[in-house]
C-alpha cells in the first residue's frame, strides 16, 4: 500500500483563528469540531489537509517548510490575503516566476506565485 500525505500539520498558538486565516485564504471552511487546540481544514477534501494543533512554545526562527501557492489573478489575491492578515515579507521576480513571499498571522511564511 503506498503512503499518501493526509496533513500539512501547523504547529500554532491558536489553533482555531489560524485554521480561520487559512480556511479564508484556500477559500474553504474550518472543518467541524475545530477549537483552540486543534482544527482543521478540507479534512473530507480530495488532497491533504491543513491541520493546527496548539504547542506551549512560541515560534522561533523562520520555518524550514512552507507552502507554494498560486493563482492568475496574482495581484487581487494578494491583497485580498494581506485584507485577511498576513503581512509582505518580500516579492520577487526570479528564475521565471514572480511571487511574493508572505507571513500568516502567527508568522509563518508562505508564497504566492503569479501563474502568467
Amino acid at each position: 500500500m503506498p503512503i499518501t500525505l493526509e496533513h500539512v500539520t501547523f504547529d500554532c498558538a491558536d489553533a482555531a483563528a489560524l485554521a480561520g486565516f487559512w480556511a479564508q485564504v484556500m477559500s474553504q471552511q474550518v472543518d467541524a469540531d475545530g477549537n483552540e487546540f486543534f482544527a482543521t481544514v478540507n479534512k473530507a477534501g480530495g488532497g491533504p489537509a491543513l491541520m493546527f494543533i496548539q504547542v506551549p512554545e512560541e515560534r522561533a526562527g523562520k520555518n524550514r517548510l512552507h507552502l507554494d501557492l498560486a493563482t492568475a489573478d496574482w495581484a487581487a489575491e494578494v491583497d485580498r490575503i494581506v485584507g485577511l492578515g498576513a503581512k509582505r515579507v518580500g516579492e520577487y521576480d526570479e528564475y521565471g516566476a514572480h511571487w511574493v513571499t508572505l507571513a500568516d498571522p502567527e508568522g509563518n511564511v508562505f508564497d504566492l506565485a503569479e501563474i502568467r
